[in-house]
């Protein structure tokens, strides 16, 4: 069995596996989506190689790094692909297609599996996700759904898409809800790099010809920062107000965040951060109320003298259409509520 031609990024679906032979620690950084890990040179065994590199040369690096290298090929052929059938196709690859990915890929071809190399590695399809994200995201046909803190913006995202409507889940790609309040518990954020890939994964699937919905973000989202091209065309981009009561609203926000509770001390810390913004007496009222699990009344004053402050301030600063939005009214913001919220938006003219 022989090599065929070079493999592109966008021939990865025909495979049956796509295979990352990277480092864990490069892997767990980003992958392209699908990936499974088997490293051909684990973290430390990386550092070794590379350390011999610089101080003995190529050919010790080499010949160190190849011992190595096949004691983790035998493992994988043993464990992770003892029971593929010979009909088995992976596509593998490494950094940039190099010395890593081609043993791997010579072994697999010589039991028998037509395994292929991909092209210029992962740094190929970090190209693609730049390209894809630079290029579809202009064309998208956004709706961005507007609404200050508390009115469900996300479930009703979520709803859209359950009711079949296209989504770009900016807050779900982030790990994160946006807001000061938005750490999820125990879930950290990916890195930059891992989420520009999950949205371009998001991107590449879209029609450019049916309306897509998103919400309505800042330029970052935690310690991320979304893509100019996105968020460039998001504030350019028509607008839908989701319009709640106050009461609604504390309500959803007291179910949503009830875990915040849970850790008072980490959520003292983070009311903290906000003295400048509100002066000592508003915080230190706030870190009172954060102690005690006293989330009703600390809620209702964030949203009364921060959130809604904010949301009156930006929206018409940062989204261009704002003076057009289209309202959509919610009665209650149930789960009920808030699929009958994702109806009426899909029945906007």
């Amino acid at each position: 069995m022989s090599p065929r031609g070079p493999v592109s990024v966008l021939e990865r679906h025909t495979f049956d596996t796509l295979i990352d032979v990277r480092s864990p620690a490069e892997y767990a950084l980003d992958h392209i989506p699908g990936a499974i890990n088997c490293p051909a040179l684990d973290n430390e065994e990386r550092h070794i190689v590379g350390t011999l590199y610089k101080q003995q040369g190529a050919f010790e690096a080499r010949r160190v790094g190849g011992a190595m290298v096949a004691a983790n090929i035998a493992r994988h052929l043993r464990e992770r692909f003892a029971d593929q059938p010979a009909s088995w196709r992976p596509l593998v690859y490494c950094w940039r297609g190099g010395m890593r990915s081609s043993s791997v890929v010579q072994w697999l071809r010589l039991v028998g599996w037509d395994a292929q190399q991909l092209a210029g590695g992962y740094k190929a399809w970090r190209r693609h996700a730049i390209t894809l994200l630079e290029t579809i995201c202009p064309q998208l046909p956004l709706r961005v759904l507007c609404g200050p803190t508390g009115s469900a913006k996300t479930r009703i995202l979520h709803a859209l898409a359950r009711q079949g409507a296209q989504v770009i889940d900016l807050e779900g790609c982030a790990r994160h809800r946006g807001s000061v309040l938005g750490t999820l518990p125990g879930v950290a954020q990916p890195s930059q790099t891992a989420f520009e890939t999950l949205l371009a994964q998001q991107v590449e699937g879209l029609d450019t010809s049916r309306p897509v919905y998103v919400e309505a973000e800042s330029s970052r989202i935690g310690r991320l920062t979304v893509p100019m091209p996105l968020i460039r065309h998001l504030r350019a981009s028509p607008c839908i107000e989701i319009q709640a009561g106050t009461s609604e609203r504390l309500a959803f926000l007291l179910r949503d965040y009830a875990h915040l509770g849970d850790d008072r001390a980490a959520l003292v810390q983070t009311l903290g951060t906000m003295r400048e913004l509100h002066g000592q007496q508003v915080i230190d009222r706030w870190q009172a109320w954060a102690a005690e699990g006293a989330l009703q009344p600390l809620f209702a004053e964030l949203m009364a003298l921060h959130y809604d402050p904010l949301y009156a301030r930006s929206q018409s600063t940062h989204l261009y259409q704002w003076a057009q939005r289209q309202p959509v009214q919610a009665q209650n913001l149930t789960d009920e509520g808030i699929a009958r919220v994702a109806r009426d938006i899909l029945a906007l003219p």
